[in-house]
């Protein structure tokens, strides 16, 4: 059977999801949806009955919603995801495993088959449970592992020629961004409040991510805020949510990743010795590793994104994302951006660059 992205969570039936899973003697005889989310994407957790072998009790579905196909499109590429996983790339840090990536070229349309994560006892988290120093240190070290892997020629494989590069977007311009001001109040600092939208987008988003393309590129995540993470019960952290993936500078997945997944006080406290930790789990030639300080400078402008990306999300209320989440991220990055001079390092970055 060749598989064709459903239009509905009815067509997929049993035939098609034997086929999706792929498992030596396994034939699904029963599909039952257990819940559907659908937001951003469509999203469905599905449970199987089987005539013959042992598969999965359920799994995890993902499609495109198509009132948000042109955000999605915009932001993040719409097909990343879907290709990352049919390109078969060994991606060395704990992910989700996929059965079937399923691409529908002319409709735009893809449908992932995933493990349900809930089977390995996977806590997902969210900037409301902000991930420990010990979570943080995994997840860098899984990030430093696939980085490492795909350093400068590295990423140029025939599997990977339709990444594309980290460039900025267009359209957040338009976000209310004095309402994002006004929420955050005396949690955000002066420096903070200073900033017009123009000011953001302009003067300081565009111009760090700008700087992605500058100096070796590698695999990127793209989305590696806490909200894409989850727990395993032996402490390991994993990542979700590839649809970002785009080829760049290390600094936006250590960056957007740090400064947004443990509270601020734990940043301030042990920054330092995890930075040091994604350098050494790298696992480059001596010639072709960054230097501390080199990583230090653009760990302190990537703030740039994640400040920019969650204060026009708090601007929104609760149109993109929960309002406290969206505000807890805006505070943390509203903080590193000042604790950590995130102008005058992209000003020095910049000129650098020159």
């Amino acid at each position: 059977m060749t598989l064709t992205v459903p239009k509905d969570w009815a067509e997929l039936t049993p035939e098609w999801m034997t086929t999706a899973l792929d498992l030596a003697g396994v034939v699904v005889d029963s599909v039952t949806v257990e819940m559907r989310d659908d937001g951003t994407n469509r999203r469905a957790r599905l449970s199987l009955g089987y005539s013959s072998g042992d598969g999965p009790d359920t799994v995890f579905v993902k499609a495109v919603d198509p009132d948000h196909k042109f955000l999605i499109k915009l932001t993040s590429g719409l097909l990343h995801e879907p290709r990352l996983f049919t390109s078969k790339v060994p991606l060395p840090l704990e992910h989700p495993l996929v059965y079937a990536a399923v691409i529908d070229e002319t409709d735009e349309d893809f449908l992932l088959v995933m493990e349900d994560l809930t089977a390995r006892g996977a806590d997902p988290r969210d900037a409301v449970r902000p991930l420990s120093v010990d979570q943080a240190a995994n997840g860098l070290r899984g990030l430093a592992r696939m980085h490492g892997r795909y350093w400068g020629h590295r990423v140029e494989r025939p599997e990977l020629t339709w990444l594309e590069p980290f460039v900025p977007w267009e359209g957040m311009g338009a976000a209310p961004l004095q309402a994002a001001l006004d929420r955050l109040g005396d949690d955000a600092p002066a420096s903070v409040h200073a900033l017009s939208i123009e000011q953001l987008i302009e003067n300081v988003w565009k111009p760090y991510i700008r700087t992605l393309t500058v100096g070796p590129p590698t695999l990127l995540h793209g989305d590696a805020h806490v909200g894409n993470t989850y727990v395993l019960p032996d402490g390991e952290l994993g990542f979700l949510d590839w649809q970002v993936a785009r080829r760049g500078n290390f600094s936006l997945d250590l960056g957007y990743f740090l400064q947004g997944a443990v509270t601020t006080e734990d940043r301030r406290q042990h920054e330092r010795e995890l930075l040091a930790v994604y350098r050494g789990g790298l696992g480059l030639p001596a010639d072709e590793l960054p230097t501390a300080d080199e990583i230090w400078l653009r760990y302190r402008a990537s703030v740039a994104h994640g400040l920019t990306l969650w204060l026009c999300t708090a601007s929104a209320g609760e149109l993109w994302q929960r309002p406290d989440i969206a505000l807890a991220l805006a505070q943390r990055y509203s903080a590193a951006y000042e604790d950590l001079q995130t102008a005058q390092a992209l000003a020095d970055l910049t000129a650098a660059a020159r």
